[in-house]
C-alpha cells in the first residue's frame, strides 16, 4: 500500500463526494487530514469520526475558500491542529447548468470564485511554507470539461480550464522540489450529478462514454493517492484523466 505516514494533507470540499473519498484514502495511508467544508459541519464531523475510529488523525474546519481571509484562517487553524501542510488538494467546486445568454455576472463570479480563485488563494497561502521546507505536493481537481467544453456550462468549463493552466504554470515555477499536478475526472457519481443539479439530457450525454457508467469517488481518490505518494515523484504539471474514456489522449 502507498504510504503517506508522517504527512499532513489539507483537502478542500472534503465533507462529501470526491473530497471525502480522498480524505479517507489519505488517512488510511497514514496521513493526518484537514477536512475543509462550507456549511456541512455534520458531514465533515462524520468524516473526522470515521478517520479517528480507524486510528487516524483529522480536523474539520469550515471556510469559504473563495475568500482570502477564510483561507488564511483555515491554514492557521489547520497548522495549529495538525502541523505544517505537506499535501494540498484543491477539490472544492460547484457546477451549474445554464444557457450562456442567461448566465449572470453573479453566476460567473460565484463559479470562478469557488472553482478557480480558491485554487489561487490556497496555493498562495500554502506554497511559502512548502518552499521553505523544500518539499510539498499540490493536487488540483479540474475536469474533463475544462478540456472538452460543454454547451450550457460555460463558467464551469472556463474555471476548470483555468485550473489546468494554473497547474501547469505553477508546476514550472515551483519544480523540482514541489510537485504540482491536476486530476481531470470524467462523470463521477456524486451529488453534483444528481437530478437537482443536472438535466436528464446532460446525464444521458455523460453516460455515453466507452465505460458506459459514472465513475466512483474512490476511483478518483486512488489517483490522488498515487500523485501524493513518492511513487509519483517524476510527475510534474500533468493532468491525469480518470474519465472512463470520455477524453482520450
Amino acid at each position: 500500500m502507498l504510504s503517506l505516514k508522517g504527512r499532513t494533507a489539507l483537502v478542500t470540499g472534503a465533507s462529501s463526494g470526491i473530497g471525502r473519498a480522498i480524505a479517507l484514502a489519505y488517512a488510511q495511508a497514514g496521513a493526518c487530514v484537514v477536512i475543509n467544508h462550507l456549511g456541512h459541519a455534520a458531514d465533515a464531523d462524520a468524516v473526522v469520526a470515521e478517520i479517528e475510529t480507524a486510528g487516524g488523525k483529522a480536523f474539520a474546519c469550515e471556510a469559504d475558500v473563495s475568500r482570502a481571509a477564510d483561507v488564511e484562517r483555515l491554514l492557521q487553524q489547520a497548522t495549529q491542529a495538525l502541523g505544517p501542510v505537506h499535501i494540498l488538494v484543491n477539490n472544492a467546486g460547484i457546477i451549474q447548468e445554464k444557457p450562456f445568454l442567461q448566465t449572470s455576472e453573479a453566476d460567473w463570479d460565484r463559479m470562478l470564485g469557488t472553482d478557480l480563485k480558491s485554487v489561487f488563494l490556497l496555493c498562495r497561502a500554502v506554497l511559502p511554507a512548502m518552499v521553505e521546507a523544500g518539499s510539498g505536493v499540490v493536487i488540483n481537481i479540474a475536469s474533463e470539461l475544462g478540456i472538452l467544453g460543454r454547451a450550457q456550462f460555460a463558467p464551469y468549463c472556463a474555471a476548470k480550464a483555468g485550473v489546468i493552466g494554473l497547474t501547469r504554470s505553477l508546476a514550472r515555477e515551483f519544480a523540482p522540489h514541489i510537485r504540482i499536478n491536476a486530476i481531470a475526472p470524467g462523470p463521477i457519481n456524486t451529488a453534483m450529478l444528481d437530478a437537482e443539479h443536472m438535466s436528464p439530457e446532460w446525464r444521458a450525454k455523460e453516460m455515453d462514454i466507452p465505460m458506459q457508467r459514472f465513475g466512483e469517488p474512490e476511483e478518483i481518490a486512488a489517483t490522488a493517492l498515487f500523485l501524493a505518494s513518492d511513487m509519483a515523484r517524476f510527475y510534474c504539471g500533468q493532468v491525469l484523466g480518470p474519465n472512463g474514456g470520455a477524453l482520450m489522449g
